[in-house]
């Protein structure tokens, strides 16, 4: 199983590794890895890994039965299975990821609606939420989520155990979407503490440590996607 580096610090962007195989599609499963594989509406980290002897681009990665597989860039020579390799993250696009990411769970807190589908850029994201008819403060909800990004609150994670997740039905916020369950355990992203609490859910997903790291955000249109769907799009400053 691959250990998800990426997971308990986001912040990391060298690590060392061993291969432990090679897919049929030529991908490169590694003991541990720095790149978030695609999954949960987050693309997969780029960047690359070295080896004596060798270099290679990492276009993306993704899951893998038994863990991450690091996607080459181009068809080139690999590492053999049982190689130390080092792992280079592609570190801005991955921290634009971040401040996104983070940004969608400060969105949903100011639409308190269900969520029905989103995605994740480098540059921008969006949600669609479950909103029949778009409501009068809608007007507000741009300078809503700037003023939870200007109080710099901790983001942190948590674990509870999949029975848990059923007692609590309302911690998930997306209708299309559930989060992984039979691992005995499910990750919670937390932002804001005790009383200052705002937002708890099940996410996957790497996030910036505290919600000042954002920056500013735009709100595009709403655009209508269905007699039930409207989608919210923001944009980093």
């Amino acid at each position: 199983m691959t250990e998800l580096l990426f997971r308990d610090d986001p912040y990391l962007t060298d690590a060392e590794a061993v291969v432990l195989a090679h897919t049929p599609e030529g991908g490169i499963v590694v003991s541990a890895s720095i790149f978030y594989p695609t999954g949960g509406g987050q693309p997969g980290d780029n960047g690359w890994i070295e080896w004596d002897g060798g270099r290679l681009a990492i276009a993306t990665a993704v899951k893998v039965d038994g863990g991450v597989a690091l996607i080459p860039a181009e068809a080139r020579a690999m590492p053999a299975v049982g190689a130390p390799v080092r792992q280079r993250l592609a570190w801005e696009r991955r921290f634009c990821h971040m401040r996104v990411h983070t940004a969608l769970h400060l969105l949903s807190v100011v639409i308190p609606l269900p969520v029905t589908g989103g995605q994740i850029g480098a540059e921008r994201g969006r949600l669609d939420f479950a909103m029949p008819e778009v409501p009068a403060e809608a007007v507000h909800w741009e300078e809503a989520i700037n003023r939870l990004i200007d109080r710099d609150l901790p983001v942190t994670q948590d674990w509870i155990t999949d029975d848990d997740l059923v007692a609590n039905p309302a911690l998930v916020k997306t209708l299309s979407v559930r989060p992984p369950t039979g691992q005995g355990r499910v990750r919670l992203i937390r932002i804001g503490q005790g009383e200052g609490q705002i937002d708890l859910q099940p996410c996957g997903g790497t996030h910036v440590a505290r919600t000042g790291e954002i920056g500013r955000v735009t709100l595009g249109r709403i655009e209508n996607k269905g007699r039930q769907n409207r989608r919210v799009t923001l944009e980093l400053s």
